[in-house]
């Protein structure tokens, strides 16, 4: 009778200790995004804008805020989202600021959160701009093996970027409207930056590859840049895993993607750093004159190593290491104000390769890319993070 009354106890307390843990990472997403709204009341302000911009900022952090009104069910996020969609969408689905013809992947990432506002309110409009978005794909220039260019001012160039830019939805809209061919199209697209980017020695991923190997930043053997910069990987690990979500369990080529989130995963623990948790901006050059941590990428490596195990692509022993990792990320990458805002700290500002002034990928330049608080970069994905440690079972 007390042994059965003691591990009822002991059943109890582990619920308990389980939802007070769930409860403490939502009310860190939560504040977090308060704190983000309040700074930003209009949605388009996102990324530091001064007039309406349609960019990949506002939707990585309006698919974030949607992803944890589903699970808190505070309606306070997904208004956001909507306001800001209502606002930028008209009743024809032209979308504000939006040119298809600048063929610029990273204004796709901008159109994912309209497939939910599309479930959501039925309005046509919405529908209309995901085919939009879905017609600028079918005419996206190509590189000769078939990858889809940066954009039209970056010719025969595949960034790490552009994978998490177009390929989840590009996936979703695939899965929605069942066209095989699309995914095909988004499996290529991510096998090709695979194929090209990877560093056998490392196992780690160059930010990006030009075919032509006619950029000053290319290796002329292998067209790729010369540096590991850890944001790239980030939004790379992220893409892996949300496609997945939109592969059929059968489908022959998903062993093959879980198999580069696994180890792509195994390489980043080798150069984390302990002490802070945080990766460094050039991610192989650890404590190196200049490189700073980071937590942009620190937060997409963890929420999508948090996701993978909770879909059990990878090992749950990694659920220890993002628990750590997030105790040690508060610690050392959340300010608290008196005015009780919350700040997330240590983000690159911006980083990219070509364009004028030219950046060459150097090691030289990415240290020299200033830290800004509160970039939509990291706030978007320790949202995500948030909610994946949220939903360990």
């Amino acid at each position: 009778m007390k042994k059965a009354l003691l591990i009822t106890v002991l059943c109890c307390l582990t619920i308990s200790l389980f939802s007070e843990s769930r409860i403490s990472y939502l009310s860190w997403a939560a504040n977090v995004a308060k704190s983000d709204i309040k700074r930003n009341p209009e949605g388009w302000m996102i990324g530091f804008n001064k007039t309406p911009k349609w960019d990949y900022c506002q939707g990585l952090m309006c698919n974030a805020l949607l992803k944890l009104n589903a699970i808190t069910k505070d309606n306070a996020y997904y208004d956001y989202a909507r306001t800001f969609g209502d606002y930028m969408v008209d009743n024809n689905g032209i979308v504000r600021t939006y040119n298809a013809s600048d063929n610029n992947l990273e204004q796709i990432n901008g159109a994912k959160f309209i497939f939910t506002l599309y479930d959501k309110t039925l309005k046509i409009k919405y529908f209309k701009a995901i085919e939009a978005f879905r017609a600028q794909l079918k005419t996206q220039p190509r590189a000769g093996e078939g990858g889809f260019w940066h954009d039209a001012a970056y010719p025969n160039q595949m960034w790490l970027d552009d994978i998490y830019m177009a390929s989840p939805f590009l996936a979703e809209y695939a899965k929605r409207f069942n066209e095989k061919e699309t995914l095909d199209d988004v499996i290529k697209q991510i096998a090709l930056i695979t194929k090209h980017t990877c560093d056998p020695k490392t196992g780690l991923y160059y930010h990006a590859w030009n075919e032509s190997k006619t950029e000053d930043w290319a290796n002329k053997t292998t067209g790729c840049s010369p540096t590991f910069f850890s944001r790239g990987m980030g939004w790379y690990m992220m893409a892996l895993v949300d496609v997945l979500d939109y592969m059929p369990l059968n489908h022959p080529k998903r062993p093959a993607m879980k198999r580069a989130l696994s180890n792509l995963a195994k390489s980043l623990l080798k150069y984390q750093d302990k002490t802070t948790g945080l990766w460094y901006q050039v991610t192989d050059k650890l404590g190196a004159e200049g490189n700073y941590l980071e937590s942009s990428s620190t937060a997409m490596f963890m929420y999508a190593i948090t996701k993978a195990a909770n879909k059990g692509y990878i090992d749950p022993s990694y659920f220890m290491l993002s628990k750590k990792t997030f105790n040690l990320f508060i610690k050392n990458a959340i300010r608290i104000d008196a005015d009780g805002l919350y700040n997330v700290t240590k983000a690159c500002a911006v980083a990219g390769l070509g364009g004028k002034p030219y950046r060459d990928g150097s090691y030289d330049y990415y240290i020299h890319e200033p830290q800004r608080d509160n970039d939509p970069t990291v706030i978007g994905p320790f949202i995500l993070w948030c909610c994946q440690l949220a939903m360990i079972k």
